[in-house]
């Protein structure tokens, strides 16, 4: 259990979100930064990564959030400043994915203990069209 000056809290999220047209741009050294840019988020923010894994064409992340976010403002900041800050360090993401942001505007979040595998996959699966 996690705590702030006036609330004892366990709010975990699981966020599964993908790059414009499923293209695998997240690999190497976007992958690497995109690890660091969710790292540097968290901190200004104040949430705990749990668990982050970056796919060529997707990303899960497993986070703690105090409750002055809601899941919605959290993925909101993560990928808009993600998608920002990548775009910015590797240009070539701007001609991959055809697009003024990297991301879909679509996502997928589950609270912990309620996200099974297929979910997960069920979601994967209909990212991949949009």
């Amino acid at each position: 259990m996690r705590k702030t000056r006036y609330a004892h809290y366990t709010l975990n999220y699981h966020y599964v979100w993908c790059p414009k047209h499923r293209r695998n741009v997240l690999t190497g050294e976007v992958a690497e930064k995109l690890r660091m840019i969710v790292d540097d988020i968290a901190g200004q923010m104040g949430f705990d990564v749990i668990s982050l894994e970056i796919q060529p064409d997707h990303v899960h992340l497993y986070l703690s959030a105090p409750p002055k976010y809601s899941p919605a403002k959290l993925i909101n900041a993560i990928k808009g400043a993600s998608s920002r800050r990548l775009r910015n360090e590797f240009p070539e993401l701007k001609s991959a994915v055809d697009e003024e942001t990297l991301w879909t505007r679509n996502y997928y979040v589950g609270t912990s203990g309620h996200v099974s595998s297929e979910t997960i996959t069920r979601y994967i699966e209909e990212c991949r069209d949009k």
